[in-house]
C-alpha cells in the first residue's frame, strides 16, 4: 500500500491512504484520511480490504479513538466494523433512510448531527450535514486549517451520483451553497485529488447541475418519455456505459423539476416504480407540467 501522502502538517497532522477499490465511479481508489499523531481519528476508512485496514493500522499504531464515515456507501464505511472491533475506536455517522446501495453492516456507536463538533483532545471537527448524494451524508471541517473532508459532496475531475429517493437535487444545490458560508481554504475529497481552489470548485458545480436542469427541460415535451428515452439527450456527452449511473441523477433533476412545478410524472404505482428500478429502468415516464406543454 505505500506510504500515506502528507495532507498537511500544521495544526493536526492529515495523512490520506488511498483504498485498493478504483473504478469508475471511484476513480483511484477511497481515500481515507487520518488525522492525528496519537490518538487519531480515521474518515471513511472504505471497503473491508484485508491490505487496506492493515495499511491503516501500521499508519496509526492501532491508536484510533474514531472511526467517521462521510456515509454508508460500500465504497466508504464497511470497513469501521473490523477497524473498530480490533481498535476498540467509536463509530461515527448517520445511519441511511434504507438500504438502498447502502452499507448493510454499519452501526454506528453515535449519530451524526449538524453543527456538533466531534473528535478527541488532540482532534476537533465541526460536522455538516450536507444531504444530496444520500439523505445520511455529512462533510467534516477542520476549522484551524479550513480543511473540508468532502466525502462523495463534491469531488475531483468528476460529477456526483444523486441517487434518489434517498439522494435529492434540491437538497445537493443547498449542501453546496452551505458551505459557501465556511472558511474553507481546501478540500480533500473522498475521490481524487485535493481542491486548492474551493470556491471556485462549489460554484462551478451548482453552475453546473443549474446547466444539466436546464438541459432537462429543454428535453422534456407534452408527451411522456422514459428515463431511457431521455438520458440519451440529457446525457448525451456522457458515454453510453455511464447512462445506468446518469439515470439516478437524471431522475433526481426531474423529481426537483415536479416539486417546482415544472415537470410531471405519469401516474404509476409505488410497486410499478419498484418494478421498473429492478429492471434498470429508472422509475416512470415524464413530460412538461401540464401548464407548460406545447
Amino acid at each position: 500500500m505505500g506510504e500515506p501522502l502528507v495532507v498537511s502538517r500544521g495544526s493536526v497532522s492529515v495523512r490520506c491512504l488511498t483504498a485498493p477499490n478504483p473504478g469508475p465511479m471511484t476513480a483511484q481508489g477511497t481515500n481515507t484520511y487520518l488525522l492525528g499523531e496519537k490518538q487519531h481519528l480515521v474518515i471513511d476508512p472504505g471497503p473491508v480490504s484485508h491490505s487496506h485496514i492493515d495499511a491503516i493500522l501500521a499508519a496509526t499504531n492501532g491508536e484510533i479513538s474514531h472511526i467517521i464515515c462521510t456515509h454508508t456507501h460500500p465504497d466508504h464505511s464497511p470497513a469501521s466494523k473490523p477497524l473498530a472491533e480490533i481498535t476498540g475506536a467509536s463509530v461515527l455517522g448517520a445511519r441511511p433512510e434504507s438500504l438502498q446501495h447502502q452499507d448493510e453492516t454499519f452501526e454506528p456507536d453515535e449519530e451524526l448531527a449538524h453543527g456538533v463538533y466531534v473528535g478527541n483532545s488532540e482532534v476537533q471537527l465541526l460536522a455538516l450535514h450536507t444531504p444530496g448524494h444520500v439523505g445520511n451524508h455529512f462533510c467534516f471541517l477542520l476549522e484551524p486549517e479550513g480543511l473540508l473532508f468532502s466525502g462523495d459532496h463534491v469531488m475531483s475531475g468528476s460529477t456526483v451520483v444523486i441517487v434518489p429517493p434517498e439522494g435529492s437535487m434540491r437538497d445537493y444545490l443547498a449542501s453546496l451553497r452551505l458551505l459557501k458560508a465556511h472558511e474553507i481554504s481546501r478540500i480533500a475529497p473522498a475521490h481524487g485529488e485535493l481542491i486548492d481552489d474551493p470556491m471556485t470548485e462549489i460554484q462551478r458545480v451548482i453552475n453546473h447541475r443549474l446547466a444539466r436542469e436546464q438541459k432537462v427541460v429543454d428535453a422534456l415535451t407534452g408527451t411522456y418519455q422514459t428515463l431511457d428515452e431521455l438520458v440519451k439527450v440529457v446525457y448525451s456527452d456522457v458515454p453510453d456505459t455511464m447512462h445506468e449511473w446518469a439515470k439516478l441523477s437524471l431522475e433526481a433533476h426531474l423529481l426537483k423539476l415536479r416539486d417546482d412545478e415544472r415537470a410531471e410524472k405519469a401516474v404509476k404505482t409505488e410497486k410499478a416504480d419498484k418494478k421498473d428500478r429492478a429492471a434498470g429502468r429508472g422509475a416512470g415516464s415524464w413530460r412538461l407540467a401540464g401548464k407548460l406543454a406545447p
